[in-house]
């Protein structure tokens, strides 16, 4: 046995998040044609879950998994003969020493389990004594409001350092990220331009037509606000908005990640600047859920009437959020982060507006604007408006839109971050400190929903939102 080995232990085996997303990145990673990767060599994998198993029925889920995916080669053909499956309850210390006896190596443990019981495994966890090189991995949400993610976050402090903690979040995937800053740091024409001098507003949004897909039992207790933009999306607003790094050295991109976050808060016109960055009215952002409609061929149930909804929770599946930064770059641009179910077409994108040229000579005509630069989350491209001159009549200007694609990573968002947690590198990995500030940024919008501030609008499967809310043009 070499300090290199691993074993990849999956808390929560058989879960839909293990058998959707979990195994078929497991599979992509193992079959990458990839440089030297020591953790992948003699990988074990265990499965932990509730459900009574035998060791060759989970063979067989891993299997249809790395299937899906057409995963093969030497290293899938090992991890499916070692594999194995124990029924344990993570929540028990007991249970858990003897997860870690069966491990070969330094393990990882991956929580793909609801938030309340990952804190309870983590309790578990803290009267154990654990092996050498742990490495912890927790799926979001990172508890279930900042009370219980400054909870989790003590008990993660008490059993690991900071450096072995990965706090995944799959939709950063490493080449978006690297698009993004690439993007911005290595190309002189951006950068001067990315301030509020030079910009009008910047979206963020993820709309998207699908609907539960069979997982009511957790976004009804999360809605858009939480599953979305609390756990994605001001991540990505980071992304956009952060100072340039010295290096991408993983604690340097994630200091300045946190410290855009630092300076977010909810938008408040009407509230003077000198009142708390906590203190805000409930006017800055907009929930909804979707009745009855038509996406395609597909008919969908009002949410109220899905299965699994307890309707009396008054859960959204659509939200909007207006925040400002209170920063030298950023102060004054309003910045719209959107995320919602069951909507006509699907939007993922960031959206930067630019301003108007401050004067335009007399005698163009045509239309001048306005210019966006639309980076697309999926698929991965990149779209530039800009003014030039029209065919026929030079005087007459019009609008074009330059396109390119970036180039796609050789595994998807969940080989990415297993390839992360395996090697111990936290490029991908929320801090702990990110994951309170984003929790903040929400949180009074999370208490106004509660006491009703906010009303709960509706609107029809298959449009673009209620009637009434400001839809701008893409």
């Amino acid at each position: 046995m070499t300090s290199s080995q691993r074993t990849l232990v999956i808390l929560g085996a058989c879960g839909d998040l293990t058998a959707r997303l979990l195994l078929p990145g497991l599979g992509q990673l193992l079959s990458a044609e990839l440089p030297s990767h020591p953790a992948l060599e003699g990988l074990q994998l265990i499965g932990v879950g509730a459900e009574e198993l035998s060791d060759e029925q989970w063979r067989e889920r891993v299997a249809a998994s790395f299937q899906a995916v057409s995963a093969s080669g030497l290293r899938v053909a090992a991890v499916l003969r070692s594999t194995r499956y124990l029924k344990k309850d993570v929540t028990r210390s007991d249970d858990l020493r003897e997860i870690f006896g069966a491990c070969t190596g330094e393990p990882a443990l991956y929580f793909a389990l609801p938030p309340a019981v990952t804190i309870a495994a983590c309790s578990a966890l803290a009267v154990l004594e654990l092996p050498a090189g742990l490495q912890l991995a927790l799926e979001k949400p990172f508890g279930t409001d900042l009370r219980t993610a400054k909870k989790l976050n003590r008990q993660l402090a008490l059993l690991l350092p900071e450096d072995r903690i990965h706090r995944v979040d799959h939709f950063l995937g490493k080449s978006t990220v690297l698009n993004v800053l690439g993007l911005r740091f290595a190309n002189r024409i951006f950068e001067p331009i990315w301030s509020a001098q030079h910009i009008e507003r910047v979206e963020i949004v993820f709309d998207e037509p699908l609907g539960l897909e069979g997982r009511a039992g957790y976004y009804d207790k999360a809605g858009a606000l939480i599953d979305m933009i609390q756990s994605h999306l001001l991540l990505v607003l980071a992304l956009v908005t952060m100072e340039a790094p010295s290096s991408l050295n993983p604690e340097e991109l994630r200091g300045a990640m946190a410290q855009a976050l630092r300076a977010t808060r909810v938008s408040a016109s009407q509230a003077p600047l000198s009142s708390s960055r906590d203190s805000v009215s409930p006017q800055p952002s907009r929930r909804a859920r979707y009745t009855g409609g038509t996406i395609g061929s597909r008919k969908f149930l009002s949410y109220a009437k899905e299965p699994g909804v307890d309707p009396t929770r008054q859960t959204e599946t659509l939200a909007e959020l207006d925040l400002v930064i209170d920063n030298w770059r950023w102060a004054g641009v309003p910045f719209l982060l959107r995320s919602g179910k069951a909507l006509a077409g699907a939007r993922k994108e960031i959206v930067i507006t630019f301003k108007p040229v401050p004067h335009l000579p007399r005698g163009f005509t045509g239309r001048a604007g306005p210019q966006q630069l639309r980076i697309s989350l999926s698929p991965d491209e990149l779209a530039l408006d800009i003014s030039i001159n029209g065919e026929g009549n030079p005087f007459e200007l019009d609008s074009v839109t330059l396109k390119t694609t970036f180039a796609a990573g050789s595994v998807g968002p969940y080989g990415e971050v297993l390839a992360g947690i395996l090697s111990g590198d936290l490029t991908l990995a929320v801090r702990g400190d990110e994951v309170e500030e984003c929790w903040r940024i929400v949180a009074p919008v999370l208490a106004a929903w509660k006491k009703d501030a906010v009303p709960l609008d509706e609107y029809r499967a298959g449009s673009v939102g209620p009637t009434g809310w400001h839809h701008r043009a893409r």
